[in-house]
């Protein structure tokens, strides 16, 4: 259970592990993307929020609500951010790396919701519980996800 909520000991990286654990999350989305393109990266981000939500809500039990070491719930949100990256990669049929720039603003974007907390991932958060641990991550992925939309389409002219 220690390896799944740690994202396979990345957690325990000092300092800032959820960010450890969004860095470690793109390397393995980028692998996904390669071998299923979109489709897979979306079945092992369900499959992840699934077994991150049991581990998390096995360790948490008798702990404190929201450990730091806990970062399968980074790595969920920061696949869930790049959502745009693979399905726009698939749907122009082209390769995951000329949507760089969406990588940056996914990394960037999650980080900061995750952090900042506004709004619906406050709100997630503040559950207190290990849905409520996995469900910040997710709404601050979705929100990731759709800035990194508008900047895409801002910058290909289709918001101006």
């Amino acid at each position: 259970m220690k390896a799944v909520a740690t994202f396979f000991y990345v957690g325990l990286l000092k300092p800032a592990p959820g960010t450890w654990g969004s860095l470690a999350a793109l390397p393995v989305a980028y692998a996904l993307l390669l071998i299923g393109g979109f489709w897979l990266l979306l079945a092992a981000t369900l499959a992840a929020f699934a077994i991150g939500y049991a581990a998390t809500r096995a360790l948490t039990k008798d702990g404190p609500e929201d450990p730091s070491w806990i970062v399968i719930d980074e790595v969920v949100g920061q696949w869930i951010a790049l959502f745009p990256v693979g399905y726009g990669a698939m749907m122009m049929s082209v390769d995951i790396w000329r949507l760089w720039p969406g990588w940056i603003s996914a990394f960037v974007f999650f980080r900061l919701f995750d952090i900042w907390k506004p709004w619906l991932v406050g709100r997630a958060d503040a559950r207190g519980d290990a849905l409520g641990v996995m469900l910040d991550d997710v709404i601050a992925g979705v929100f990731s996800a759709i800035v990194s939309i508008a900047l895409a389409a801002l910058a290909h002219g289709v918001l101006m």
